[in-house]
């Protein structure tokens, strides 16, 4: 009833393929606005990423395979765990192909961090067969890369060690000894049939998935699943105290009337389908008492300081943006006021006849309260901000006019016979018994998936929903019918975070406005622990503050929570890019090397890292552009690898990063502390780094 379905269709060229995406595209399956469309290539055009085969066994057994798309030759994969949800759990081999390009002529050395075997050729020779457990294989033998596309294959098979998880991360490197994840940009593959027919089968799983058809078709085991399986959709309880009458008949008539983006079927067609409605709303409308939801604390920090200076005090709010603009909200929704609706975005111009009064501010406090699974993210939204977004909505939209929900008894008994026996309740959850049954997914043979819920139109003697699947959408079904669905029940961590930072839209923030890194970088850069909690909401300070010292404004948008998927996410981001889903322990802190690690970061002979950055209650102490992370969140927040990477060359990550370059070719300019080694002065400052809270602030040359 209150789905909130952000963009289904980024990036897509990256999933479906070129060829795939411009068959899409032509038989209407997705619809793009100019903004949001990728480039749709020739068939014959290289797209980025490599193809990669996985097969499943170890050769003595007849195997499986799947294949798809991936940045790089990076992989992980848990104990008893698949690379893919098409292939049973068990030994599997990996195989990328493509191009890996070269801007210019060059020699590049190559390294692979891996528990397994690796094999890589390039221009058809072999650079290297390698392998480690849980390490690091040697540097290979410069190779010289062509300029352009230089023909690339690598073949990964995992350590026989089952309680090891299996995993891959090649790097390059023009300078040895240090090497770097190498960017999807420089990979490149043509097209492929086995891809298009893969493709098609993972379309139609996410599409079984998303639209929740487990819920009637009898749900699989949940325990290892695809967590899509646990989806919900909007409380019916209380909901008549929540939602508007007249809005709600009029998404129950036709909800892709109302977003044409909606996951809710029409559930009453032919002649009596208004009356039905009309019941069904009446009905819910009647139910009034599902208490108050638990709404935010409010207590997000956003500045560093209590207080500003007396003499350069913060400007007026009368002259900050309105905070619509300033959460980003345009990235999702079309304002309620927008002249021409983007049909990729959720139009906001119903929030007027949508909401009872004051039920707007409630829900933008607390949107999950009613739905676990919505993927309206919860800002953490003070009562006041909550207001604020409120009146502004409001204020260009209409609200409703329309007299009281029917009160009459054989209305009401009518409703609540057709929401028991509709199938409402499959999805939505009520105390109130379910009288709908639909054939057991086991009972769904290939064959069945011709009409139903597939239907190409309403029947009105059918008591099947209808989705209004395009022809597209109706045949990546089908060919999903074709197998044995066993996919349902496998769950691929790096797969589900695919789909849903797509399906969520992260892209509309992550790469896009200034402070929030591409969402490409994230697995690498950040543990999945602390992804989990910052991303779960747990987190409610900004790790960068939004506001100067001296008061200006440089980071007004905040990061918002999506309690449901957190641990999912976080897992997913940091297997896709070859990472497990829990940190190692790190080794004992050294007392001595933590110690040269504060005097590194200080001011009395240091980096000067504080000038930037807060220790803990110190605060960063002359910040010019841009305030850094407080440095007790480091070792929490960071991959050892990316730390290392981070310091060796900022600038290579993030150009525009206002970070110093301090380590040049291994050198560091204060010879006098540890010889001037900069490895062991980077090893040195996250030794310091460990100490997190108890962190004791460096010098900073006032003492």
């Amino acid at each position: 009833m209150d789905q909130h379905e952000p963009l289904f269709c980024c990036r897509l060229k990256h999933v479906f393929g070129a060829p795939l995406l411009t068959g899409l595209l032509t038989m209407g399956a997705l619809t793009l606005s100019p903004r949001l469309a990728p480039t749709v290539l020739a068939a014959d055009q290289p797209e980025t990423g490599l193809l990669v085969k996985f097969t499943s066994g170890s050769g003595a057994v007849a195997s499986l395979t799947d294949t798809t798309v991936l940045p790089g030759v990076v992989l992980f994969v848990e104990p008893g765990g698949s690379p893919s949800p098409f292939l049973p759990a068990g030994p599997f081999t990996a195989v990328w192909e493509g191009a890996l390009l070269a801007d210019l002529r060059g020699k590049y050395v190559f390294q692979a961090k891996l528990n397994g075997k690796l094999t890589l050729e390039i221009n058809g020779a072999v650079l290297f067969e390698a392998s480690a457990t849980n390490g690091a294989t040697p540097l290979s033998q410069p190779v010289q890369l062509n300029k352009g596309a230089n023909p690339f294959r690598a073949t990964f098979t995992p350590s026989g060690r089952s309680d090891e998880g299996a995993y891959v991360r090649l790097e390059w490197s023009e300078r040895a000894p240090f090497t770097s994840p190498i960017p999807a940009a420089a990979f490149t593959h043509g097209a492929s049939p086995t891809l298009a027919n893969a493709t098609q089968l993972r379309f139609g799983r996410e599409l079984f998935l998303e639209h929740r058809c487990v819920r009637c078709h009898e749900e699989p085991a949940q325990t290892n699943g695809a967590p899509e399986l646990k989806m919900d959709a909007p409380s019916f309880e209380g909901i008549g105290a929540r939602r508007q009458h007249h809005w709600m008949l009029q998404w129950i008539l036709n909800p892709k009337a109302l977003r044409p983006t909606a996951h809710m079927p029409r559930i009453f067609s032919g002649p009596d389908a208004t009356s039905a409605a009309e019941a069904a709303a009446a009905y819910l409308a009647s139910l009034q008492g599902a208490g108050d939801p638990p709404l935010s604390a409010g207590v997000y920090r956003t500045e560093q300081r209590a207080a500003k200076p007396a003499d350069e005090p913060a400007p007026a709010d009368a002259e900050r943006k309105p905070l619509y603009e300033r959460l980003h909200c345009i990235g999702c929704h079309d304002p309620p006021d927008v002249a021409q609706p983007d049909p990729a975005k959720i139009s906001q111009r119903h929030v007027g006849v949508k909401f009872l009064p004051g039920k707007l501010a409630e829900y933008l406090r607390a949107p999950q309260a009613h739905y676990a699974w919505t993927r309206m993210p919860d800002f953490h939204l003070s009562e006041s901000e909550a207001k604020e977004l409120e009146s502004w909505l409001l204020a260009a939209v209409p609200t409703a006019r329309v007299g009281p929900a029917p009160t009459a008894a054989a209305i009401l008994e009518k409703g609540k016979t057709l929401v028991q026996t509709a199938g409402c309740l499959n999805c939505h959850s009520l105390k109130l018994e379910n009288r709908f049954a639909a054939p057991k997914l086991a009972e769904l043979t290939a064959e069945r998936w011709n009409g139903g819920c597939l239907a190409a139109q309403a029947k009105p003697a059918s008591k099947a929903p209808f989705f209004a699947f395009n022809a597209a959408q109706r045949a990546a079904l089908q060919a999903f019918a074709a197998t044995d669905r066993a996919s349902l029940a496998r769950s691929v961590p790096a797969e589900f975070a695919e789909r849903q930072t797509r399906a969520l839209n992260c892209i509309a923030c992550h790469g896009a406005l200034e402070g929030f890194p591409p969402l490409e970088l994230l697995g690498g850069k950040l543990k999945p622990e602390w992804s989990a909690q910052f991303i779960g909401g747990e987190i409610r300070h900004k790790i960068r503050y939004d506001a100067h010292p001296r008061g200006e404004v440089w980071l007004e948008a905040r990061m918002p929570a999506f309690k449901s998927r957190a641990r999912h996410l976080a897992v997913g981001l940091a297997a896709r890019d070859g990472y497990p889903p829990q940190s190692p322990a790190p080794p004992a802190i050294d007392p001595e090397l933590a110690g040269v690690g504060r005097k590194l970061v200080g001011k009395d002979g240091g980096f000067s890292c504080v000038s930037c950055h807060g220790v803990g209650s110190l605060l960063a102490m002359e910040v010019f552009e841009s305030e850094g992370v407080n440095l007790v969140y480091s070792a929490d927040r960071l991959q050892p690898d990316f730390y290392r990477r981070w310091l060796r060359a900022p600038t290579s990550i993030d150009p525009q990063t206002k970070m110093p370059v301090y380590f040049d070719e291994g050198k560091s300019p204060l010879t006098e502390i540890l010889d001037g080694d900069a490895e062991k002065q980077i090893a040195a400052i996250w030794q310091y780094l460990q100490l997190k809270e108890k962190m004791v602030p460096p010098g900073t040359g006032a003492e």
